[in-house]
């Protein structure tokens, strides 16, 4: 394949957001990982991204951005209830996060999943060249690349998911695993962030499609499909550049300042999910504080919970829980000006969060499950000083690479507490040499690497 073919992309959302009204509207670039990472290759080819707006109803008309095309793609009211709240949202992210939460399973759901997923392959068909190489992202188009493939025999098609793939046994759960299989297996590489990801696809397809070879290269309908690990990024460069800023060193001074210069921080940022095991560790810093090694005069815990699908019963529950538990933590080991735990429930900037990031002695990425957690990434970056120390879950998929951090197994409430205290404690040549070998996996792998490795993979086929 030419190396000057162009490059589609077809996601969920796009990643731009329309801004102004009438004549005067705009499209704005959305800030985030991936959109850092493929707008680049889509300007020099000069390709196309296929995507929902996020706004239920009719779509704007497709558009050139920076040099590549936006085609959006409409998404009714019910299929927002039900394509995404539901049979994306509500089935696969609970089954494919180690069903943390029982999936759902209803079949006024996979109508419109189906019906959903031929609407993009049918945008993208229409966006593509012949030759073009078109790469299709996550749990929400599975069935992307078959129908594509139907459409589009002449393109080479790529999947990335960005999630965990569950095991055999698991995945088994699914009534449409066949079909969802079927439409992956219509992509001529299909990309996880780990290896065991890989591994659980294709022990699936070959249990339950006619797909046959090996954990990396299976045959199906005639064609080879590649599978492989793919662990996705960051853009490391601009973390460390925004943490080396005078300004950011200011704020995370006042930070410290503000918390109390000589007590440690230990910080958690998350999405407010229930993936993310939030729950689980304020049980954790409870017990940690319960031991009584250290006390709210010498250690805080802050935890930033970034709002998320709020309208979804689950998530408004685990809020509830969550707030409770904060309550009931610092009710009992807070003091007269000192507070055990402080919870923010919002969003920062991202400049924001690079300041906390330098301010915190220690990170805790916990979740009880996740394809990768590029927050434990951010945070490494940060640390130019080469200080701080990460605690990071054994069921991130950042723990395949980021070895030299301290790992636990976050339902473990007591080794937890324990990794807490070793943290704190870690004498601080043993904090530097592992922090600056974390550094030098992040700069090697940043997210422009990922990006062009996982092209040039489905260019060569």
């Amino acid at each position: 394949m030419a190396a000057t073919s162009r490059t589609v992309v077809i996601s969920n959302r796009l990643p731009v957001q329309r801004v102004g009204k009438g004549p005067s509207a705009r499209w704005q670039t959305s800030p985030g990982g991936l959109v850092t990472a493929i707008e680049p290759i889509l300007r020099r080819s000069g390709g196309a991204w296929v995507g929902w707006t996020g706004v239920a109803g009719s779509s704007p008309r497709p558009a050139t951005h920076e040099g590549y095309t936006v085609r959006p793609v409409p998404l009714s009211s019910h299929e927002v209830e039900t394509f995404y709240h539901g049979f994306s949202n509500s089935t696969l992210w609970p089954l494919y996060h180690d069903a943390i939460r029982t999936p759902e399973f209803h079949k006024d759901w996979w109508g419109p999943y189906v019906e959903v997923n031929r609407r993009f392959a049918r945008a993208a068909a229409a966006a593509a060249r012949k030759g073009d190489l078109v790469w299709v992202h996550d749990f929400h188009l599975q069935l992307v690349p078959h129908y594509l493939r139907e459409l589009r025999p002449d393109l080479r098609i790529g999947f990335f998911l960005h999630i965990p793939f569950p095991p055999e046994e698991l995945f088994a759960w699914l009534p449409w695993r066949t079909q969802i299989l079927e439409g992956l297996l219509g992509a001529d590489l299909v990309g996880f962030q780990t290896h065991a990801g890989a591994q659980n696809f294709s022990r699936a397809a070959r249990a339950f499609t006619t797909a046959d070879g090996t954990d990396t290269s299976l045959e199906f309908d005639g064609r080879i499909v590649a599978v492989g690990s793919f662990p996705i990024s960051i853009d490391t460069a601009w973390y460390e550049k925004a943490a080396a800023d005078p300004a950011t060193i200011r704020d995370a001074h006042a930070i410290r300042s503000r918390i109390g210069p000589s007590r440690k921080i230990i910080l958690s940022v998350d999405r407010l999910d229930y993936t993310k095991g939030i729950d689980t560790r304020l049980q954790a810093i409870g017990e940690f504080f319960r031991r009584g090694r250290y006390g709210v005069d010498d250690v805080v815990f802050i935890q930033v919970a970034v709002p998320s699908r709020e309208r979804v019963g689950d998530y408004a529950r685990l809020r509830t829980r969550i707030e409770q538990m904060v309550g009931s933590v610092n009710g009992e080991y807070s003091v007269p000006g000192r507070v055990a735990v402080h919870y923010f429930r919002r969003s920062l900037q991202r400049e924001e969060l690079v300041a906390y990031y330098r301010a915190a002695d220690v990170m805790a990425v916990t979740p009880l499950r996740d394809g990768m957690n590029l927050v434990a990434k951010e945070y490494v970056a940060s640390r130019v000083d080469s200080g701080g120390v990460l605690v990071l879950s054994e069921f991130a998929g950042a723990a395949r690479e980021l070895r030299r951090a301290l790992l636990v197994n976050p339902r473990d409430l007591e080794a937890t507490a324990s990794r807490f205290e070793e943290a704190l404690a870690l004498p601080k040549d043993d904090a530097r040499h592992r922090m600056n070998i974390l550094r030098t996996v992040v700069r090697r792998h940043d997210v422009f690497e990922w990006a062009d490795t996982f092209i040039g993979a489905l260019r060569r086929g």
